[in-house]
């Protein structure tokens, strides 16, 4: 790991924190891609093995073995150097974040020390889970798309009418994580004053904004897990509509289409992360 980089930034943001440590994040996301594309082989490796396996050779078991071996290697050694690497930037986050909020009161800090780690765990973790949702969504569309254009219509309209739902919510999780997060940063102080009614109507403040975010959630993906269920249905009726279709040719497209919602899934909880994350990059870079 590089020496940190100097103790001021202009702006803490997920785009100024991966300028500081491009290499290290990108080593890690390529490492995830590797992962994710031997991933995709595993099933077309086992099919030729069983061919081979059913031929009389075993070459074929070979390379399967191999390929899930390097597989094997490489997921160990992504997932211990992201705990050193993200480690790493989380110290230096927090000692910037320090620096520039000198001048807060204590309570203030703390809370948003807290909040600035969740920048971090979203290079950490949702960008790796964005990359294997997209990857997954790229091959499944592919396939779905080789047994008929209506299959991919469908898949395109499924993802596009996900982000015009979200974008009817951006707002809200933009204002409730906001609410939610201005009472946070009061808790040290509240404790402080020792005042027991006072930390009771703090905490009763904080369930209420996560009730709003709860039950905005729920209502969005109840909205999506409707377009979901059109989506699976209407791919199970393109799919048996050809009389010429087998019932495994009627089964890769299901499990393909379930792959693909599946994978689907990653995209509003990637955005709706961003609401948040984009209320809490605006707060810990105000010193007010």
């Amino acid at each position: 790991m590089k020496p940190s980089p100097p103790l001021y930034l202009e702006r803490l943001d997920l785009i100024s924190l991966f300028r500081c440590y491009r290499g290290s994040i990108a080593l890690t996301w390529g490492m995830v891609m590797v992962e994710n594309l031997l991933l995709a082989l595993i099933p077309l490796l086992i099919g030729f093995t069983i061919d081979s396996l059913i031929a009389g050779s075993a070459k074929d078991l070979v390379t399967l073995g191999g390929i899930m071996l390097v597989l094997t290697l490489v997921a160990v050694g992504r997932r211990i150097y992201d705990t050193r690497t993200y480690g790493t930037i989380r110290v230096y986050l927090g000692m910037v974040l320090s620096h520039k909020q000198r001048d807060q009161s204590i309570s203030i800090r703390n809370a948003r020390l807290d909040m600035s780690r969740e920048l971090v765990d979203f290079l950490e973790q949702q960008i790796p889970e964005l990359l294997t949702g997209i990857t997954q969504i790229l091959v499944s569309l592919i396939v779905l798309a080789s047994f008929g254009w209506p299959l991919a219509l469908s898949s395109t309209l499924l993802i596009l009418f996900m982000l015009l739902l979200y974008s009817r919510f951006h707002r809200n999780f933009v204002r409730f994580n906001g609410a939610l997060n201005a009472q946070a940063e009061r808790q040290v102080a509240l404790l402080a004053s020792m005042r027991p009614i006072s930390l009771q109507r703090h905490l009763l403040l904080l369930r209420g904004w996560e009730v709003k975010l709860s039950d905005t959630e729920a209502l969005l993906y109840g909205g999506i897990f409707l377009g979901v269920t059109g989506f699976i249905l209407a791919n199970l009726w393109l799919a048996t509509a050809n009389a010429g279709v087998s019932a495994g040719q009627v089964f890769t497209i299901v499990s393909y289409s379930w792959g693909y919602m599946e994978a689907a899934l990653v995209m509003p909880v990637t955005l709706q992360s961003l609401s948040r994350l984009r209320e809490i990059t605006d707060r810990i870079n105000h010193d007010e």
